[in-house]
């Protein structure tokens, strides 16, 4: 009876060792051993369906082109094209789980509504959707697909616009919304000569911009680009920097306790490590805008 005990004993130990040796598996399987994943398997609003959402208007560089396609001039941007940083990013995630661009349907879904308490009439949504834990009460967060960064906004006719460098931008009087991780930036990794001003709201930053109070503004990217379309008349994105400080993280939104979540998940995490998703970001927030990455 000892030696069987001791037997059984070792043979434990053995498939024990073999189970912790084994290599992991990346995918995601239900209970039954099926692949939770493949798209006949998923929990989609439409059966065959990627039902994306996003925000009308649609803004460049997230989206760009049109009206057209589903649109008919509805919207300012036509997400069927799939051009623009979101766009591509939707698409590219489509693909990663096994859907072709005809199986992908988008749906209007204004910015608020996005991580509102209630059902959702999308699978997933994206319209640079900031990760913030009240807002994952309500809905599930995908891992980012955006680190946003910090940039400067300045006006086109001012010096400043040819800085090439962080040690360009020394020179400057640079401002920025007070408390704000922006304001730190300047502090501690541009570090200008002259102290940097602090404004009570971003308005009074414009409006110091405009006055040539400030060379320049430095805000997240995301607020640069809507400065400079909308906001401040003949300004331009001298650059962005590095995300190594970077204060946002961007994450695609489902429905709370949505069995999609880690579908997309992993779908993502391909396209981060085999660089699909820098590759977008150069494309269309780098290069296609000019907004170069200042070191």
């Amino acid at each position: 009876m000892k030696k069987l005990c001791a037997i059984t004993f070792a043979l434990l130990l053995a498939l024990t060792a073999a189970a912790c040796g084994a290599k992991k598996s990346t995918a995601v399987v239900s209970s039954s051993g099926a692949n939770a994943c493949a798209v006949s398997n998923l929990h989609l609003l439409t059966p065959g369906q990627l039902t994306i959402g996003t925000d009308n208007p649609a803004y460049s560089p997230y989206f760009t082109g049109g009206p057209g396609g589903d649109w008919k001039g509805q919207y300012n941007n036509d997400p069927y094209t799939g051009k623009g940083f979101e766009d591509a990013v939707a698409y590219a995630v489509a693909k990663q789980m096994g859907f072709s661009k005809s199986q992908v349907k988008w749906q209007v879904t204004h910015f608020n509504q996005s991580y509102a308490p209630g059902p959702k009439h999308f699978d997933f949504y994206l319209a640079q959707v900031s990760i913030t834990p009240q807002r994952a009460k309500e809905v599930d967060f995908s891992t980012p697909y955006w680190n946003v960064n910090q940039a400067v906004v300045a006006l086109k006719s001012d010096p400043i616009s040819h800085a090439t460098s962080i040690a360009d931008l020394k020179q400057y009087k640079l401002g920025t919304q007070v408390g704000t991780t922006s304001y730190d930036f300047i502090q501690n990794t541009i570090q200008p000569t002259s102290q940097p001003m602090a404004y009570p709201t971003l308005n009074n930053a414009i409006s110091g911009l405009k006055a040539h109070q400030i060379d320049g503004i430095v805000i997240d990217l995301p607020t640069a680009f809507y400065m400079t379309a909308v906001q401040i008349p003949d300004s331009t994105i001298v650059g962005q920097f590095t995300a190594g400080s970077t204060p946002d993280h961007v994450g695609l939104v489902l429905q709370k306790g949505s069995a999609l979540t880690p579908c997309v998940d992993k779908a993502l995490a391909v396209l981060r490590g085999n660089g699909t998703l820098a590759q977008i970001q150069q494309k269309w927030l780098s290069e296609k805008v000019r907004a170069p990455v200042l070191h």
